[in-house]
């Protein structure tokens, strides 16, 4: 089952068509990487999910439920994360998510059982600090516990790590991950590394359109090329493999790059073998031994030339 759909979203600002007929589906319990360069579309395409933004064609569902300008009812299935999120600066975590229950009409019992279990997710129980004196890490955490407040079926973070420090883009990454047991997560972000780490899923949004879609294994499956990598840590080593004459069939088809050599064969088992037959006779010993995986990195620069 799809929780969001979009299909030939289009939109416009002036003379320049950010949206050019975009369509990409985000299965229920995912973690969906949307991935593009800064000012690709990625937060346009969200407003509009989110029912802010109106588009100039095209359809987008969630859940089923058409979201419509200026009344988005989908909007019941949503929590959003914006990229800089918000606050009364004079509340402490749990004042604010008191608030927003009470906001939402929930009762008493419900948000003090409900904050303190989202305090808790997100590591802020027992926080007494106002607020305003928080981390940019500590308010993403708090932003997230907000949008998990009414349980939705899909989460939408807008770039929730980008400003953060190696530290509180861990927190809020594995914050991410835990709750994809009880939702879907969608995040838009340009940081490759953090979708390599919880994503499942990815998009890449190039020139308005989808350009690579897919779950990110099947992508990088249809993406490998049989190459083994080889490196070295002393150059004499390096030119003692390259001259051995037990590897000259097996580095036919090969390229050198510093101390390591990338090796190309049609049975990449077959060659792997033979390699580290011929590593044993030889008693070389390299540093590193792989098998070439194609990176989400090059992948990427891949789909946006």
């Amino acid at each position: 089952m799809n929780v969001l759909e979009i299909e030939d979203l289009k939109k416009k600002f002036g003379s320049h068509q950010v949206l050019d007929g975009l369509s990409i589906a985000v299965p229920e319990h995912s973690v969906f990487g949307f991935l593009g360069k800064n000012g690709a579309g990625k937060t346009t395409t969200m407003k509009i999910v989110l029912g802010l933004l109106q588009s100039d064609g095209g359809e987008v569902r969630v859940l089923g439920e058409k979201s419509v300008y200026g009344q988005n009812a989908a909007n019941r299935f949503i929590g959003y994360l914006p990229d800089v999120p918000e606050f009364y600066s004079y509340m402490t975590p749990v004042e604010y998510l008191r608030l927003c229950g009470q906001i939402t009409g929930m009762k008493e019992k419900q948000i003090r059982l409900k904050s303190e279990e989202l305090l808790e997710l997100v590591g802020l129980k027992g926080v007494k600090k106002r607020i305003g004196g928080f981390s940019r890490g500590m308010k993403q955490r708090l932003g997230i516990a907000q949008a998990l407040f009414n349980e939705p079926k899909l989460l939408i973070c807008d770039e929730p790590t980008s400003a953060l420090d190696p530290v509180g883009r861990r927190e809020v990454l594995d914050i991410m991950e835990q709750v994809r047991e009880k939702t879907t997560v969608i995040f838009s972000t340009h940081v490759l590394t953090d979708v390599e780490r919880i994503c499942d899923r990815v998009a890449v949004l190039n020139n308005g359109k989808t350009v690579m879609e897919g779950r990110l294994d099947e992508i990088r499956d249809r993406h490998r090329k049989n190459a083994l990598l080889i490196a070295f840590e002393r150059k004499e080593n390096l030119k003692r493999f390259i001259e051995e004459p037990v590897f000259r069939k097996l580095l036919t088809a090969s390229k050198k790059e510093g101390c390591q050599v990338i090796i190309e064969a049609a049975d990449i088992e077959q060659a792997e073998s033979e390699l580290i037959r011929g590593l044993n006779e030889t008693q070389i010993m390299p540093s590193r031994l792989e098998i070439l995986e194609p990176s989400l990195e090059g992948l990427f620069m891949e789909a946006i030339q």
